[in-house]
């Protein structure tokens, strides 16, 4: 039942997905296309999209990123029951529910970070955002560190959620970081850097067999995403970069306040 009901439920939003979403806030490519409106992010061919975010190194700067925290989430999901019962003696459905507290912190926790680098970036600028990824990463490689050393069960679970905190908040403040990075190969952009997130699980799937213990693998974790946390740091923008993305910025402000004004909304009315 836990296969066929997740099956079941994607299934249902494929099609809602297909049905109620569009290509860009504009609308689909497609129709603009034959509306002879222009679409920069549209108009490239997928190899060429690809290509031009590869040659960017912010792209790889963030895809090591995304490796130290998604990546990291999806291999706590993989181990941390097993690794309760066997650190901690629980039964498998008191683990179960302890991991289950990890995954339960995605509810929150991702739109938290994103959230927040919007708030720093609005008071300081585009290069608040890689500052802020770099104190969650330095939180999350911190908190692994402190969850491979507790002692008691109830202590684990308390620098798992704190670790687990960290973790999808810098998942959040990574793709938040995205959008920015360059907005004609934005597809590109996202879709290297979401591979990081699969990447990072499976290096750390190989950790974990060449060290041999679950404990020791989330100590050597904890430095390598302290280490990744730089990555993060590398991440630049230039002046005219930061320029035009600030004129765009308030540009959307505008437009965003002159759709709610009371006019137009009667008018849509």
């Amino acid at each position: 039942m836990s296969m066929i009901v997740p099956a079941a439920l994607m299934l249902i939003v494929a099609v809602m997905y297909f049905k109620f979403t569009q290509d860009c806030p504009q609308g689909n490519y497609k129709e603009l296309r034959e509306a002879g409106i222009e679409i920069e992010s549209g108009k490239k061919g997928g190899w060429q999209v690809f290509k031009a975010a590869a040659g960017n190194y912010r792209v790889w700067m963030l895809f090591v990123t995304y490796a130290a925290c998604f990546g990291i989430e999806l291999f706590v999901h993989n181990v941390a029951a097993s690794y309760y019962v066997d650190r901690y003696k629980l039964s498998l459905q008191s683990a179960g529910l302890a991991a289950g507290s990890f995954g339960l912190l995605a509810l929150f926790a991702r739109a938290l970070g994103g959230i927040f680098s919007d708030r720093v970036a609005r008071a300081r600028g585009l290069d608040a955002r890689t500052s802020l990824l770099f104190a969650l990463m330095v939180g999350e490689g911190a908190g692994l560190l402190w969850f491979s050393t507790t002692s008691t069960a109830t202590m684990a679970v308390v620098a798992m959620i704190t670790f687990g905190l960290f973790t999808h908040m810098a998942c959040g403040a990574t793709y938040a970081l995205v959008p920015f990075i360059d907005r004609k190969s934005l597809g590109g952009v996202a879709g290297i850097i979401g591979a990081g997130g699969n990447v990072g699980a499976v290096a750390a799937g190989f950790l974990l067999k060449s060290v041999g213990s679950v404990q020791s693998c989330f100590a050597t974790l904890g430095f390598c995403v302290l280490g990744a946390s730089a990555c993060a740091i590398a991440v630049r923008f230039s002046q005219t970069h930061k320029a035009k993305e600030q004129a765009l910025y308030e540009q959307a402000i505008v437009d965003r306040e002159s759709l709610a004004s009371p006019e137009l909304v009667a008018q849509a009315s």
